[in-house]
């Protein structure tokens, strides 16, 4: 748990670190002042490359233009976690699993030997091709992968004594902790260590019913809702899960049979052929059909999943009798668990890091070194630190029309917000489809109203309509709701707030459809297709939503919006949906908004104060080889 570091120490008058992860997938820079969050954002979003593992140049020229200073004027740089105890933990793997993995190991060894051997060398080169700096005076910090995420969760929460909860594929040796988070100090207290890993365990599903790893995940919890809880195979598959995969102690630690899993020492996560002689149904290619035995097999996996998070949180509650509880890794970003787990009251209070993957460990190792490294206090603690994830990069009007003048677009400039709010609202309220870029872009995975697609939740037709048309993607994904925060007991079983788009709750009953008896043996057409609730463009198959609850605190033009439609429709609740396509990074600029605006058959495009309808624009060239840009996510 303890920071390493590289280089002289002198305090600069204001203290600043900047914070990078990369090398792996979601590269990312962050910086604080004071340890104050000033910006951070993902290296996807400026190159355009999913999950872009590279060097984050560009964030990190992008936060230090934010924080209005120079390399030489930080006080450290923070890695996100040990590469040296990762290359250990490879090297036993290959060794304890000899000859096995000879194929993965001769192809992985010369990057490591090239690059991530040799870290300090390459960030000090790297760097080099962000600004011109002084190597002697830069120091260096390299907390530990599981310490990175605790510190991304607890030190921008509103606690000042919580539990810390962390769990993900692997770090160096940890798949997950338990920590203690006390005034600014953070304790370990346990670990899972590799090869045993419910997020490994939830990837090996991922990939066998066809989805990406490390992107598909979240497909995998979309899905399952279409399996049926109660059917035969869907018990079975959940008993066959616990007999020969995983074995779940009392305290939610796990042991699992590494002869049915590849990641160890391969090139797959999964054995194929034994999962086939398993389970009796052969991996699922990408793409094709999805049939009920992989609904059922999907709800399996995300049962066995909430029952291992909900043991591990009852057991970070035991061992620091902590009322609040603080989550991030990727799988704190399973909204589905996430849901069950507040809805469990083991804690008082719960707090889930937005960029809860390895994104945000570039934030929780900048917070890391100020807090534990140069050992400062926290001095304010704030009830929203992360600033409502608006971290990224914003645009003036100047920009906007500089940045987009080469499309000569007709765009329609609105006096004020009111204006404005006004328009766009009356514009959904008749069924279309509107691209929203407003402001600082958001930090972490969710689009949450500076970079989102927005359509009427009551339009029988609007999740077909963005499936199919807009996004490009699989017709069973689910979208969520963003909704008016003091409306969100009248739409749904949640009491509290859920600003991060973090959980899932079932929607509530006044506005719920009845079920034919028989809903849960449908199939997964007949299920997608059935009207479910008031809100059928936000219910899920199983009545649920993952929910984003709105302020005007931290977003005002979004809430404006929605009170503005809340006035015009009696309904203060949106379809919010991130702006991109299937496989392409959330837009940043006016030009990546234009350009993805262009190229589907979205039907209005609001750009800061411009609006922009498409049967007025110039015609676009036919690009369809954009389809194969961005790969299948």
């Amino acid at each position: 748990m303890l920071l390493s570091d590289v280089g002289m120490l002198v305090l600069q008058p204001h203290m600043k670190v900047l914070g990078i992860s990369c090398f792996y997938h979601d590269a990312a820079a962050a910086i604080i002042e004071d340890g104050h969050i000033i910006a951070a954002a993902q290296e996807e979003r400026f190159t355009r490359k999913k999950h872009d593992p590279d060097f984050p140049k560009n964030a990190i020229r992008y936060c230090l233009d934010a924080a209005g200073c120079t390399i030489d004027e930080l006080d450290a740089i923070a890695f996100y976690d040990k590469p040296f105890l990762k290359f250990e933990r490879l090297l036993e793997s290959y060794y304890a699993y000899a000859p096995r993995g000879l194929r993965s190991f001769i192809a992985s060894m010369p990057v490591w030997l090239k690059e991530k051997m040799f870290i300090k060398r390459l960030i000090y080169d790297e760097l080099k091709e962000v600004e011109d700096y002084d190597k002697k005076g830069l120091k260096l910090l390299f907390p530990e992968h599981h310490l990175s995420h605790a510190a991304s969760a607890y030190y921008p929460s509103a606690f000042n004594d919580a539990a810390i909860l962390t769990i993900d594929g692997v770090g160096e040796w940890a798949t997950g902790s338990i920590c203690h988070g006390q005034g600014k100090d953070i304790s370990m207290i346990k670990e899972q260590h590799f090869p045993h890993s419910i997020g490994l365990l939830y990837s090996s599903f991922t990939y066998y019913l066809g989805f990406r790893v490390n992107s598909g995940e979240y497909k995998l919890m979309g899905l399952a809702p279409y399996g049926d809880p109660h059917s035969d195979r869907t018990l079975k598959y959940i008993e066959l899960i616990k007999k020969h995969l995983i074995d779940i102690k009392e305290d939610g630690s796990i042991w699992m049979d590494q002869q049915y899993f590849n990641y160890a020492t391969g090139l797959r996560m999964a054995k194929d052929k034994k999962w086939k002689e398993l389970f009796g149904l052969p991996r699922r290619d990408a793409e094709t059909d999805i049939e009920q035995q992989h609904c059922d097999m999907a709800y399996a996996i995300q049962a066995v999943t909430e029952e291992v998070v909900l043991l591990q949180a009852k057991e970070a509650q035991r061992v620091t009798g902590a009322k609040n509880l603080c989550m991030a890794g990727g799988v704190a970003l399973n909204c589905v668990a996430n849901g069950k787990l507040i809805e469990a009251g083991i804690f008082d209070e719960v707090f889930i890091q937005p960029a809860a993957g390895d994104a945000g460990g570039a934030l929780g190792a900048a917070l890391a070194a100020y807090h534990i490294y140069f050992e400062q206090d926290r001095t304010a603690i704030s009830p929203d630190a992360m600033k409502g994830s608006y971290l990224g990069p914003s645009y003036t009007d100047k920009e906007i029309e500089a940045g987009l003048r080469k499309y000569k677009p007709i765009m329609h400039k609105l006096a004020n917000s009111n204006e404005l709010s006004t328009q766009v609202a009356k514009l959904l309220a008749q069924g279309d489809v509107v691209g929203w870029c407003q402001g600082a872009m958001e930090f972490g995975p969710r689009a949450l109203g500076a970079r989102s697609i927005l359509g009427d939740p009551r339009n029988e037709e609007m999740q077909k309509k963005l499936n199919l048309k807009i996004k490009y993607r699989e017709s069973f994904r689910p979208f969520a709701p963003a909704i008016l925060a003091d409306h969100v007991s009248d739409y749904f079983d949640l009491k509290g707030s859920s600003p991060y788009m973090l959980q899932v709750h079932q929607v509530a009953e006044k506005i719920k459809k009845k079920l034919p008896e028989d809903f849960g043996s449908l199939n997964l057409r007949d299920k997608l297709y059935h009207l479910r609730s008031d809100l059928p463009a936000i219910t899920h198959v199983d009545m649920s939503a993952r929910i984003q609850t709105v302020s005007a605190d931290t977003n005002k033009p979004f809430a404006d919006l929605l009170q503005a439609f809340y006035e015009q429709t009696g309904c203060p609740v949106l379809v919010n949906t991130s702006f991109n396509v299937r496989g392409e990074p959330i837009v940043m600029t006016p030009e990546d908004a234009y350009r993805c605006f262009m190229r589907t058959e979205m039907d209005h495009l609001v750009v800061g104060p411009y609006l922009f309808h498409k049967n007025e624009q110039p015609a676009w060239p036919d690009d369809t080889e954009w389809k194969t840009e961005f790969k299948l996510d």
